[in-house]
C-alpha cells in the first residue's frame, strides 16, 4: 500500500477568523468574550486577527464560552486555492509521469493528483494499492489504460473510473502523446 508523502504545512491555521465568526453567530461582543474568558479585549483582539495564537488553555476559554468543542475550531475546512504553478511535486513510482498535488498538502480526507504521463509512460510491474478508502481517476486527455487485476480498462479523454482504494492496481499510456490525468484518493483505509 502506498501512502502519499505528506509535507508539513509552513503555515499555523487560521483559527482566529473561525473563532470570530463563531462569536459573531452567537451574537457576542468582544467584550462579553473577555468578560467570560478573563481574557483581554486587546489580546481577543489580535487573536481574531491571527496575529497571535491562543495558549491550549485560552483556547480551551474560548471554546467553552462559543460552546463548541476544541477540536472543531482546529479542524475546520478552510477555503484554500492551489495554483498549478504552486503545487508541489510528489512521486508514488512509474516511469514516464510527473505528479503534482493540486489539493492543500494538509488535506487528507480528499487528496487531488494532477499526473501527465509521457507517452509509454508506465506504473510498476507489480499492482499496489493506495491509503485511501475510495480511489478515482479522470482522464482529462489522451489515452490511459487502468490495469486491474482481472482487466485492463481503456480510457479516454473524459472517463472516469471510481474504485475501493483495495483494488490493487497499476497503469500505463499506451498512445502517442502524453496524457493528463486526475487521480482522486478520498478518506482514509481502517488499518
Amino acid at each position: 500500500m502506498k501512502s502519499l508523502p505528506i509535507q508539513p504545512l509552513g503555515t499555523q491555521p487560521a483559527i482566529g477568523r473561525r473563532l470570530r465568526d463563531l462569536r459573531q453567530q452567537r451574537r457576542l461582543t468582544m467584550e462579553q468574550v473577555a468578560e467570560f474568558t478573563g481574557l483581554t479585549k486587546g489580546f481577543l483582539s489580535r487573536v481574531e486577527r491571527d496575529l497571535t495564537s491562543p495558549s491550549v488553555a485560552s483556547l480551551v476559554a474560548l471554546c467553552q464560552v462559543l460552546g463548541v468543542p476544541p477540536g472543531e475550531v482546529l479542524d475546520s475546512a478552510e477555503t484554500a486555492l492551489v495554483r498549478l504553478e504552486d503545487a508541489p511535486r510528489v512521486s508514488l513510482g512509474g516511469e514516464g509521469i510527473t505528479e503534482q498535488l493540486v489539493t492543500p498538502p494538509g488535506q487528507r480526507e480528499l487528496r487531488i493528483i494532477r499526473a501527465v504521463v509521457a507517452p509509454g509512460g508506465s506504473g510498476e510491474a507489480d499492482l499496489y494499492t493506495m491509503d485511501c478508502s475510495v480511489e478515482s481517476l479522470h482522464v482529462i486527455e489522451g489515452p490511459f489504460v487502468l490495469v486491474m487485476q482481472d482487466e485492463d480498462l481503456a480510457l479516454r479523454s473524459g472517463d472516469t473510473v471510481t474504485f475501493p482504494g483495495t483494488e490493487p492496481h497499476s497503469w500505463r499510456n499506451p498512445g502517442a502523446q502524453a496524457a493528463v490525468v486526475l487521480w482522486i484518493l478520498a478518506g482514509h483505509r481502517a488499518r
